[in-house]
């Protein structure tokens, strides 16, 4: 194998080490697929993707079913990142409220925004539905509360977003919320009958074998060294090849590292933990959430959790800034997973793992450009299920000459995190215990 001459080796270790999917629940129950060979020579290409996460699978899918030419380069495995190994939920909106992005950025921002809510979950419906994803999909998702003020603040969040069309969502008190998850925590909730779960890494790989199968090519295992030429025809150079392209969307999130110095201030990776349990008796599984929605509840530092397919019990929680993964996941969520089913105690514990998320100093998800023909979207800040679905639809039309989504999303500013790149994940840290604090004494 000859290595281009113009390529640059670059001796620090890899973010994905092995480039092999983490021994998670989502991993071990994957739907089989064949890894694609890495890229070993300098091609040309119309488009290149950077990153087979959900925004590189959406962007790519939507360029295709368009009738574009796609190539797509992946560091580690489809869906290495937090698009394989997330809580699976299918949660409408972003993490910053509408009502707080009217407040930072106007209200015709918040209206724009506020438009496309709930456009991110009916892309991956129709995905599934017309490529014939096998991923698990069920209904419903159900916010809920431990206090009278968290209820409250929910009820403004119905109020609001019934203000900007999106009318599916209902209250429950206390003895309604029993039908969806039997827990003595909480004081009521809400369900979002728009909202849903399914198994994540399956989704991706779908949207990959949906990409294959319309002619585009997937490179696997091709970790991105730099990118030379942000101009008319930028050049992505990889640890064994190089890609020529006309257009360029760069998607690696909270994975890009030096690859694109001009992007890793925006963004700064946090870890989170998801672990699955044994497969419950069904008279276990149909006792602690009788109707198979998943839930999160609406803390800072929230749990979230649901069923998968086989009955295990998924819960997720837990928050490390600055990406540096828990030591031991499961010792950090079997409390709060036993104080919200005490009837789980001792249960055993199949599968723990970490995940990082990109979290954006304004909690609005960065899109914009580097180039004329270099294009980036990042920063979901935990709420990327549905946001990488809809982003990579707005990138694609942007290349196919409809700029309008572009051009509003990539007009929000951002800001970069205080303290800079070294001190801003103790600065994150400080205020995250501020904020966990108010969680616990119900502030």
């Amino acid at each position: 194998m000859n290595t281009p001459a113009h390529a640059k080796h670059n001796n620090s270790p890899h973010y994905a080490s092995t480039g092999v999917h983490t021994s998670s629940y989502y991993a071990a129950s994957a739907n089989p697929r064949n890894t694609s060979a890495p890229l070993t020579n300098d091609i040309q290409a119309d488009i290149c993707v950077v990153g087979a996460g959900f925004t590189g699978l959406s962007t790519a899918l939507h360029l295709l079913e368009a009738g574009h030419k796609v190539v797509v380069l992946e560091g580690a495995q489809v869906g290495w990142g937090a698009s394989g190994r997330n809580g699976g939920q299918i949660v409408n909106g972003f993490n910053a409220g509408i009502d707080t992005i009217e407040k930072r950025f106007g209200a015709q921002t918040a209206a724009f925004l506020g438009k496309q809510l709930q456009t991110g979950a009916n892309i991956i419906r129709r995905f599934i539905n017309d490529h014939n994803i096998q991923c698990d999909l069920k209904p419903n998702n159900v916010y809920v509360a431990f206090n009278a003020k968290q209820m409250q603040a929910l009820q403004d969040k119905q109020t609001l977003w019934q203000k900007h069309g999106m009318d599916d969502h209902r209250m429950l008190d206390a003895q309604a919320l029993q039908q969806h998850v039997n827990s003595d925590c909480y004081v009521g909730g809400m369900i979002d009958t728009s909202g849903g779960h399914m198994h994540p890494l399956n989704l991706a790989l779908g949207e990959a074998a949906a990409i294959e199968k319309l002619g585009g090519l997937i490179y696997e295992h091709t970790r991105v060294l730099n990118i030379e030429k942000l101009g008319d025809e930028p050049v992505v150079i990889t640890e064994n090849g190089s890609v020529t392209c006309n257009k360029l969307v760069l998607c690696g999130n909270a994975y890009l590292g030096n690859a694109v110095p001009a992007l890793s201030p925006r963004v700064m990776p946090v870890s989170t933990q998801v672990m699955a349990t044994e497969p419950l008796s069904d008279d276990i599984a149909n006792n602690i959430l009788p109707s198979d929605a998943c839930i999160e509840d609406v803390r800072y530092i929230l749990d979230y959790y649901r069923l998968s397919a086989d009955k295990r019990l998924l819960f997720g929680g837990g928050t490390v800034y600055g990406g540096k993964d828990a030591a031991d996941v499961e010792a950090k969520l079997r409390p709060n997973m036993e104080k919200v089913f005490p009837q789980l105690k001792g249960v055993k514990i199949d599968y723990a793992w970490n995940g990082n998320f990109a979290l954006s100093f304004n909690r609005v998800p960065q899109m914009g450009q580097l180039g004329p023909n270099a294009f980036h979207a990042m920063g979901y800040s935990g709420h990327g299920v549905t946001g990488s679905h809809l982003f990579g639809a707005v990138l694609a039309e942007a290349i196919g000459g409809d700029t309008e989504r572009f051009a509003q999303y990539s007009s929000i500013p951002w800001r970069p995190f205080p303290g800079g790149q070294r001190f801003r994940a103790p600065y994150s840290t400080i205020g995250s215990w501020w904020y966990g604090l108010k969680d616990r004494v119900g502030l």
